[in-house]
């Protein structure tokens, strides 16, 4: 009965053991390599969304985040 005890003690810290040096999906992932870029932010001149620069539309009076928001602002300011 005490080797019972024993080996199922044993087993058990094992298993506690192994299951602390387990790396989780809870791990941070790896910071972006070289390749990635950072690019700056715009605001959209109509209604202010942020947006990167490779994305956005340019513009008279600025660059928007899309056609719609374009064609409004340069129809409501034609002088620009």
């Amino acid at each position: 009965m005490k080797i019972l005890i024993f080996l199922i003690a044993v087993v058990l810290l094992l298993w506690l053991l192994r299951k602390g040096t387990r790396k989780g999906p809870s791990a941070a992932p790896p910071p972006p390599g070289p390749t990635a870029e950072v690019q700056p932010m715009l605001a959209c001149a109509q209604c202010g969304v942020h947006l990167p620069r490779d994305e956005a539309l340019p513009g008279r009076g600025g660059v928007f985040c899309g056609e719609p928001h374009r064609a409004a602002y340069e129809q409501a300011h034609p002088d620009r």
